[in-house]
């Protein structure tokens, strides 16, 4: 998984991704990457998948002034919200919290992969307050 904390950006996934972000002047790489863990359905989803999907939803939270713990892996990240200065639309923050769902449900790599390890009740607060902030 190369992940080095369970917060949305502690990750390579969602790193790589942040820098993607980057040449983003809209919401449509949010979006991308919500709709990835939405269209897998029923269907097993992958841990890649779904960290560039929490990595985005931290991302809308944020838009919406709603930020999580600034660190040195967000830098980038509230350099780019700071400067884009968009609005989330209603419609993507109910996806966002449909993908965090379909994230913690069975059929999820991430989920298992923290469910056996230490971390898992760390990670799953992370994604508590994640879903509590990007609805808020």
């Amino acid at each position: 998984m190369g992940a080095w904390s369970v917060d949305p950006f502690g990750n390579d996934d969602a790193a790589d991704w942040a820098y993607e972000l980057e040449e983003a002047d809209s919401h449509s790489p949010i979006e991308e990457a919500i709709d990835a863990v939405l269209s897998s359905g029923e269907d097993y989803l992958e841990a890649p998948q779904a960290c560039v999907a929490i990595a985005a939803i931290e991302v809308l939270a944020r838009l919406a002034g709603h930020s999580g713990e600034k660190t040195s892996h967000t830098e980038a990240v509230d350099k780019w919200v700071a400067s884009v200065q968009l609005k989330p639309p209603v419609e993507l923050i109910d996806k966002a919290q449909a993908a965090i769902a379909r994230i913690l449900a069975e059929n999820s790599e991430l989920a298992e992969l923290w469910q056996d390890s230490d971390d898992h009740d760390a990670w799953q607060a992370s994604m508590d307050d994640l879903q509590a902030r990007v609805g808020a």
